[in-house]
């Protein structure tokens, strides 16, 4: 590698949002060599890079970021200078039966990347521009919103899950980071991403291959909670700029103004899919099924996004109908494929 490529260690890009990122930012960086750290749980999928693999700019590593001799490893080995943190357990219902799992991933790997960046990135370095610890977080961490108003980076942490409180512990070791050794951080909470290649448990690709398998479409309660939607491209444009342009410890929060209830939803898939992979007769919103209610599930998420907006310049390329018929003809393309 050469000395004048940036070696940014990047977690989790086996991901949903990771593998969508790595490929991006390899195209939109020439200068970078990234190396991917991931633990490869059951929602991780190598496939999603096998176009880049091949790449001397692009290294994976397996390993589980709570392990802090492989961490301490591959910040010598590869004298990394920035980190982007996307490893983490993140489904909510998974964490109401395990939450042990979300505790250590996302807390105990946090701080094990932070201490080991700290060793590395000495005293002298911490503040330097040179390194960078930025950490992708959930809107989640903020709790619930009635009807009215949105999250904003100044909105108070309140989280109702395990998973959800897992996260807002990680945002406040990444701060107390900056705040207490002068780490050059970066925190985003981002609203749901969406697109192909998302792992089948999230609502979206949930609701399509039920409906593809003419199976009971779940939805719970009365489906009337809230959701605002990113598509996953729009979202690693953001990461990009924010991890380029933010100012050492600042925050973001990144939606797509895309606010949808759960039922909305599941009725604008089916008519998607009634229009690209009609059913042999009637509509799939009929297979829209009520279930009972999860616990806590929080009301109404929604980001007040100005801030990235006007300091960074992004904006959404895509809405959610646009970005919803290109996730829909994915999984359609890949289930032909099987």
């Amino acid at each position: 590698m050469s000395p004048s490529k940036k070696s940014i260690l990047i977690t989790g890009g086996a991901g949903f949002i990771g593998s969508s990122f790595i490929p991006y930012i390899l195209r939109t960086h020439q200068d970078y060599h990234v190396i991917n750290l991931d633990k490869l749980t059951y929602a991780a999928d190598l496939a999603r890079l096998r176009d880049i693999e091949h790449l001397d700019r692009y290294t994976f590593v397996k390993g589980d970021i709570c392990d802090r001799k492989k961490v301490d490893q591959i910040f010598s080995e590869f004298q990394i200078d920035s980190v982007i943190h996307f490893a983490a357990e993140s489904h909510v219902d998974n964490s109401i039966l395990s939450p042990d799992h979300f505790i250590k991933t996302n807390i105990e790997g946090t701080f094990v990347l932070l201490e080991s960046a700290r060793k590395f990135w000495n005293p002298g370095f911490l503040k330097s521009k040179n390194t960078r610890f930025y950490h992708i977080s959930t809107d989640e961490v903020f709790g619930s919103l009635g009807p009215e108003g949105h999250f904003t980076e100044n909105s108070p942490y309140a989280p109702n899950s395990p998973y959800s409180a897992s996260k807002a512990s990680s945002d406040l070791l990444v701060r107390s980071y900056h705040k207490t050794y002068g780490m050059n951080t970066l925190i985003s909470n981002c609203s749901n991403n969406f697109g192909p290649r998302q792992h089948h448990e999230k609502l979206i690709p949930t609701i399509i291959r039920k409906a593809i398998a003419e199976e009971p479409i779940p939805i719970y309660g009365d489906g009337s909670n809230i959701r605002d939607w990113i598509y996953v491209s729009d979202h690693c444009r953001a990461i990009d700029l924010v991890f380029h342009k933010g100012q050492s410890g600042d925050t973001f929060v990144i939606g797509g103004n895309n606010e949808q209830s759960n039922l909305q939803v599941a009725k604008k898939v089916c008519t998607l899919l009634d229009d690209l992979q009609p059913r042999t007769s009637g509509s799939y919103k009929e297979l829209i099924t009520f279930v009972k209610d999860r616990p806590g599930h929080d009301f109404r998420y929604a980001l007040d996004d100005a801030k990235v907006r006007k300091q960074l310049g992004w904006k959404p390329l895509e809405d959610f109908e646009s970005g919803l018929r290109k996730t829909i003809s994915g999984y359609l393309k890949k289930i032909q494929k099987v």
